[in-house]
């Protein structure tokens, strides 16, 4: 991992660095280049009015022979290292300093005009101009060219004055520049490597460790922390894995103990079933009597079927979350019809279920179904572990824009450390699982899945000894003319 993220954090630092310094080069050297030109242009234009002053006026005025203005213009040449030349108002070459020798001898000039407006006869030659390059093919390098008539008119009967500067002179500078970036870009490529390793090593070796960790989490491991308590984004990484790794580790208990409990809910129903029915088939129970066992047999399976229907329902709402369907209905009306539902349980059990209404308009806003599942599962529930013989309490009553439903035993009770697991899945608070006792542990958890979902809150007050009372709300429905 290290070398195959560190290579690629390097190859792309350093095309960044080359397209950088490349632009800088590209921009520093035409910017510089068009400096050198412009103040190499100023100096042949000084130059040329010194010449003009010194020697071609004088040369002019018959002041200095042909000789001296050649020697002059020699010395200039050498000194200055530049070609000048002398022309007249025809464009006929009149002096040029250290011209070739003899025939062929091109140590100065690749070839040497007789006449400029042959090179040209455009009229570029009429007024002051400059240009870079061989000069028609007079030089066998390139050089920069300045002209100017002698007395800075077009039609100068004095003639013209032109000079040529070698263009290495730029170049020479502009290699010395590329050279003065250069060394020190290096320098800072190298610098910055080495700080570059030193940050990836600062930066990958934590990765590793969490990759490591990560790993033993994907084996089952757990308990492996990552070792890494730095605060930053790294540190955070790694708190929120470790977090990860603990929710992940209750997960598994999670699923220890669902497998374990639908293990033991199934198991029980299933034996009974099986028993039941090989004492039939092998005659241990008499025909007379296999009607009672045949509805023990159906009791059971209705069980099974409701712990399957609950897990269904369960996991429907993990995947996909609940579905509700909203719509104006009265809550008491679902109260009256799911408690008829009990009328024969409680008559066997002599319980008796009464109904305490203290609202006025006892219309809800919330999905039908759903409320009448969660009421069939609390009168359920607070039936199965009510005595012989006592009292269940179905309240209606409102505040502000609330309805409270409430649903009370007097049944045993819950204790108090046992009252904020009910809530969780396949908990069964009555390790005794009698018969009338026995159960999923998914009622309590899918009915408050169902009155979060619609917005609401449920809670349970409950002392041992004298019962519980479980409490949900509800949206009042707005009704119009109400």
């Amino acid at each position: 991992m290290y070398k195959r993220f560190f290579d690629k954090i390097a190859l792309s630092y350093l095309i960044i660095i080359a397209i950088v310094f490349v632009m800088i080069i590209v921009y520093a050297s035409s910017a510089a280049r068009k400096d050198l030109i412009e103040e190499k242009e100023t100096n042949l234009a000084n130059e040329a009015t010194y010449i003009r002053e010194e020697f071609i006026n004088p040369y002019i005025n018959g002041k200095l022979p042909d000789k001296a203005l050649q020697d002059n213009l020699n010395k200039l040449d050498t000194t200055l290292d530049i070609r000048i030349w002398y022309l007249d108002v025809n464009g006929n070459l009149l002096f040029a300093s250290n011209p070739p020798s003899k025939e062929g001898d091109t140590s100065l000039y690749a070839k040497l005009p007789t006449n400029i407006f042959k090179l040209d006869n455009s009229g570029i030659f009429l007024n002051s101009f400059s240009s870079i390059g061989d000069f028609y093919g007079t030089f066998s390098q390139q050089v920069i060219s300045y002209g100017t008539p002698i007395d800075g008119t077009a039609t100068s009967a004095q003639g013209m004055i032109i000079l040529h500067a070698p263009f290495r002179q730029i170049s020479d500078l502009m290699q010395n520049m590329f050279i003065s970036f250069f060394v020190p870009i290096c320098f800072i490529i190298i610098l910055s490597m080495v700080a570059l390793m030193i940050l990836a090593r600062k930066i990958l070796n934590p990765l590793n460790q969490l990759n490591d960790a990560a790993k033993q989490y994907a084996a089952g491991n757990f308990d492996v922390k990552t070792g890494i308590t730095s605060d930053d984004e790294i540190g955070e990484l790694a708190s929120n894995l470790e977090y990860m790794a603990s929710e992940l580790s209750k997960l598994d208990e999670y699923r220890k103990s669902f497998v374990a409990n639908i293990s033991h809910d199934f198991r029980s129903p299933l034996t009974s079933i099986k028993g039941y029915i090989e004492a039939m088939l092998d005659g241990t129970i008499p025909k007379d009597n296999q009607e009672r066992y045949l509805k023990i047999v159906l009791s059971e399976t209705q069980r099974l079927t409701k712990l399957t229907t609950s897990m269904l329902d369960m996991n429907k709402n993990d995947s996909y979350g609940l579905k509700l369907n909203l719509t104006n209905f009265n809550v008491t009306e679902i109260i009256d019809s799911t408690s008829d539902i009990f009328e024969g349980t409680c008559k066997e059990r002599y319980i008796v279920i009464r109904k305490n209404y203290q609202v006025s308009t006892p219309i809800v806003h919330a999905d039908k179904t759903r409320i009448q599942q969660v009421i069939y599962n609390l009168v359920d529930n607070a039936i199965k572990f009510s005595p012989h013989g006592s009292t269940i309490t179905i309240s209606v009553k409102e505040i502000d824009d609330k309805i409270l439903v409430s649903v009370k035993d007097t049944g045993h009770g819950i204790q108090k450390e046992q009252q904020a697991k009910i809530w969780d899945r396949f908990y069964k608070g009555d390790t005794s699982r009698g018969k009338d006792k026995q159960g999923s542990g998914l009622g309590l958890s899918i009915i408050q899945e169902i009155i979060r979902a619609h917005g609401e809150n449920i809670t349970l007050s409950s002392t041992p000894g004298q019962g519980s009372e479980f409490v949900f709300s509800l949206k009042k429905a707005e009704i119009e003319g109400v």
